[in-house]
């Protein structure tokens, strides 16, 4: 079997290592395909792994030989799925690998913007600690998180495991998502409509999928409800903000801060208006990619393709 990986280089930059594929087949490694090299590369692939290079029907029907795509994310809209069926060839993902450390981000979000260790920190060794005539002093007003609100939207497992850390830090937790589910250990949750979640909320964190209902739902009229103290995290999908107008309502004080993960487009370009905009933390797509997370979806990844190669796919997504 011929094995070709695409963009292989955020998943493994070097500390990882590819020995589950090699033990399947001949594998060949690309950090990085432009959309114009994909058919050359994958030619002569009976699998294909990619993370954020397209494979669009044009291209899907340039590659006859192929049988076999894994997606290294939990996402998969870089996969045409009609045209992949329709070829009669098998689109698997890697479910709930990242949870710990996405919610790990999520709640490091929420300490820096209570407490600004960094910018005390910074303080301390430019000497203005050293020159205080007090034992402390602080740049900003700190903030503590029990009795406040969070509001989840989304509840899958990451937003289920944002719940379960949230009210372990004496956060009251409300959510809007499709569908409510009573989880055991999280009977105090309440479930609550996506107005009542933005104005009731200190802290909005989204978790739900981009879908045409959740494409810009962060958007000017959802940000008015939001209270002027409020922070938005994002870890999800970048569609799901209109940025514009989020830059707006930072700039212009209408809410308290936003924390980042996920923009519209990746790498952004230089004039995005959250870039520079106020009380604005932005991370660049790094809440899957801890050392853990990206070694437990190197060896889910492996497993899909070795357990489709024995003809009991899992984690299949399209159905042939």
């Amino acid at each position: 079997m011929n094995i070709v990986v695409l963009d292989g280089y955020t998943l493994n930059p070097g500390d990882l290592s590819w020995e589950g594929f090699e033990a399947l087949g001949n594998v060949t490694v690309y950090d990085r395909t432009e959309a114009d090299q994909i058919v050359e590369r994958a030619k002569d692939a009976d699998a294909v792994l990619t993370n954020k290079t397209p494979l669009s029907a044009s291209v899907l029907a340039s590659l006859p030989r192929l049988r076999y795509i894994g997606v290294l994310a939990t996402g998969y809209n870089v996969i045409d799925l009609a045209a992949a069926s329709s070829q009669g060839i098998a689109v698997t993902n890697i479910p709930d690998y990242s949870t710990a450390s996405v919610v790990q981000l999520v709640f490091a979000y929420l300490l820096e913007h209570c407490h600004h260790v960094k910018q005390h920190s910074d303080a301390v060794h430019s000497g203005r600690w050293s020159a205080s005539k007090h034992f402390m002093f602080a740049d900003f007003p700190l903030i503590e998180l029990v009795g406040k609100t969070i509001g989840i939207v989304g509840f899958g497992q990451i937003g289920q495991q944002v719940a379960r850390t949230a009210i372990a830090f004496g956060l009251n937790v409300i959510v809007h998502t499709r569908t409510e589910k009573r989880i055991e250990g999280l009977e105090s949750v309440r479930f609550v409509s996506l107005e009542q979640l933005f104005k009731l909320s200190d802290f909005v964190t989204l978790h739900c999928p981009l879908t045409p209902d959740t494409q810009g739902m962060v958007n000017r009229r959802t940000l008015e409800w939001m209270k002027p103290s409020a922070l938005l995290i994002n870890t999800a999908r970048g569609g799901h903000v209109v940025e514009a107008d989020l830059a707006a309502a930072l700039n212009e004080g209408r809410i308290a801060g936003a924390a980042v993960d996920v923009l519209s487009v990746e790498p952004p370009p230089s004039d995005n208006p959250l870039i520079g905009a106020r009380n604005c933390y932005i991370t660049p797509h790094i809440g899957w990619a801890t050392f853990e997370a990206r070694q437990r979806l190197m060896e889910i990844a492996a497993d899909n393709l070795k357990q489709f190669i024995s003809g009991s796919p899992v984690n299949q997504v399209n159905v042939l």
